[in-house]
């Protein structure tokens, strides 16, 4: 009978004194004087905590908690000069940081975040008052992907792409964004440098507008040359796309087949006898199956 999972908190959120939480550690000087610091400070003053304080229940102790994640919001609430906060309960004391654990926000899903509060009648002022960044920061973000087709931005919507990566994408037409967009994720290569690469090898006729300068060192040859390749490795990308589903369709039934043979004493016995290298090769393609499975 299998185990039931062990929740790793306790259902409900509940309100703790901020004097009854034993932070694991103390903030040093040095790190109220960071930008991550001050973003905490601004955030909490404007909107209030929005992830939660992960505390564990002190047995020796009762009434009081350990801090297992939030030791800058923490510090925040009491130099705001709070009394409590809402926590999240753990069920155990684990030793590390949570926010290891934390998905980070793609910059196309903040993007979407902030389109999405400013629908709903929250200013661009006021988000970046928020986060503590310049208003300008809050637009740029906003307009991050003017001039993306659409389906380059769902191949990019959960990737690290840099806004420069993104505006340099911004200067080809759709059908090569979308191949640029395939290279990228075929090399998870997300950078301005590759970007910039994908970009000199676009041939004339893909660019939005020509280009202004072109690669140092590069020769028209050379360029010419590097164009071509690319969209032979475009190709080759479609092709193995293409042809993906079926190769492994029939690598699943191959290795289903060879391993019903295998099960046949009869036929292990005729090979073993007879063609024994043929035998190990079968059991070999069977082992490195069962392993990928």
């Amino acid at each position: 009978m299998k185990k039931a999972v062990k929740m790793a908190f306790e259902p409900e959120v509940i309100e703790v004194a901020i004097d009854d939480i034993q932070p694991m550690k103390t903030i040093k000087a040095s790190i109220k004087k960071t930008a991550k610091y001050r973003q905490v400070t601004t955030s909490v003053r404007e909107v209030g905590i929005i992830e939660h304080l992960v505390v564990y229940s002190l047995k020796q102790v009762p009434g009081k908690f350990l801090l297992l994640d939030g030791h800058l919001r923490l510090d925040v609430l009491k130099s705001l000069g709070k009394r409590s906060v809402r926590c999240l309960l753990a069920t155990d004391d684990e030793g590390y940081t949570y926010n290891h654990k934390i998905s980070r926000l793609a910059p196309i899903q903040e993007h979407f975040m902030i389109l999405k509060a400013v629908e709903k009648g929250v200013s661009e002022e006021r988000i970046a008052k928020a986060l503590d960044v310049d208003v300008a920061k809050i637009r740029r973000k906003r307009n991050l992907l003017n001039g993306i087709d659409p389906e380059a931005v769902d191949m990019l919507k959960d990737k690290r792409i840099t806004p420069t990566a993104l505006r340099t994408l911004s200067r080809v037409v759709p059908d090569r964004q979308v191949e640029m967009c395939e290279l990228m994720t075929a090399a998870h290569n997300y950078t301005v440098p590759f970007a910039k690469a994908l970009l000199a090898a676009t041939p004339p006729s893909q660019l939005k507008e020509p280009l202004k300068k072109k690669l140092k060192g590069l020769s028209p040859e050379e360029m010419a040359r590097m164009e071509k390749e690319t969209e032979g490795l475009v190709n080759d990308i479609k092709l193995i796309k293409e042809s993906y589903g079926k190769d492994t369709l029939n690598l699943v039934l191959a290795c289903g087949y060879l391993s019903r043979l295998l099960d046949n004493g009869k036929v292990v016995h005729f090979l073993s006898s007879h063609y024994p290298d043929i035998l190990a090769e079968f059991r070999k393609i069977i082992a490195a199956t069962s392993l990928a499975a």
